[in-house]
């Protein structure tokens, strides 16, 4: 009768574990996902800041974006880890107790990182036009040339943002390069897809794009900074999500060792 009552608990305790295996294999992919949302973000923030070096004013806008990757890196390693201790079966229980720890302890850095990253881009986000200080002096000194990186930086991203000046079209008709054009033309990538040339003369079609850069920077960093703030709200019920389910798992199984013990 004993012996019977105990099968019974073990076969529950069994169809338990499989419900856990599944529940820790969907949360170790979740991780994923907000690791892969996570990389993009940092991506997207670093990329931005390459192109555009010469319009900041320093480097520091770019801890957000480092340690965003930091942490998706490290949820990279514990969707795996998640996904092979979700994988063990009952010979497999002590590589399970080994795997444990490394998948908590991985999550608990990857929770400080990102709530530093999510800090620190709130905060960025208010300082945006601060960081893109020296952008006004980087249009006046524009040369043409495309030997010059500053020139190179402008153009690509007034063509790729469809922006032009600092705040619209006429910031250039107060630069030195503009009153050398002998059309008074503006930049190649000033002008409208739809437009080969523009000029400031009225009898000349032109059409340059009429936001300005800053407004497109600003916002395009306020978006992906905004991506890294709140980021920090799904990430954390996940890894909560995925603690309990592994230390339940882990205890599970315990038990599972103990009575596969007892029937030898």
């Amino acid at each position: 009768m004993i012996k019977q009552d105990s099968s019974v608990r073990f076969q529950e305790m069994h169809f338990s574990g499989d419900t856990l295996r599944t529940s820790l294999r969907i949360t170790s992919q979740l991780l994923w996902v907000v690791g892969l949302l996570l990389a993009l973000s940092g991506l997207y923030l670093l990329l931005n800041f390459s192109e555009g070096r010469p319009f900041f004013s320093g480097y520091s806008i770019l801890m957000p974006g480092v340690l965003a990757l930091s942490t998706a890196a490290l949820l990279l390693v514990a969707g795996v880890i998640g996904c092979m201790a979700a994988s063990q079966t009952s010979v497999f229980l002590q590589g399970l107790i080994t795997v444990s720890p490394q998948f908590v302890y991985l999550l608990v850095v990857a929770m400080c990182l990102q709530g530093t990253a999510s800090a620190l881009a709130y905060y960025y986000s208010d300082k945006i036009d601060s960081e893109l200080s020296v952008l006004s002096e980087v249009f006046y000194n524009y040369s043409g040339s495309s030997q010059d990186p500053l020139v190179r930086a402008v153009d690509s991203t007034q063509e790729e943002l469809q922006c032009c000046g600092v705040q619209g079209y006429r910031d250039w008709l107060s630069t030195p390069w503009f009153n050398r054009s002998g059309p008074l033309m503006f930049p190649q990538s000033c002008c409208n897809s739809s437009h080969f040339y523009c000029t400031s003369s009225s009898e000349e079609p032109w059409e340059p794009y009429v936001q300005g850069c800053q407004e497109r920077l600003e916002e395009a960093l306020g978006f992906v900074l905004s991506l890294i703030t709140w980021s920090l709200l799904p990430l954390i019920p996940v890894e909560i999500l995925g603690v309990a389910i592994m230390a339940h798992m882990m205890t599970n199984n315990q038990l599972l060792l103990d009575y596969t013990v007892l029937e030898q």
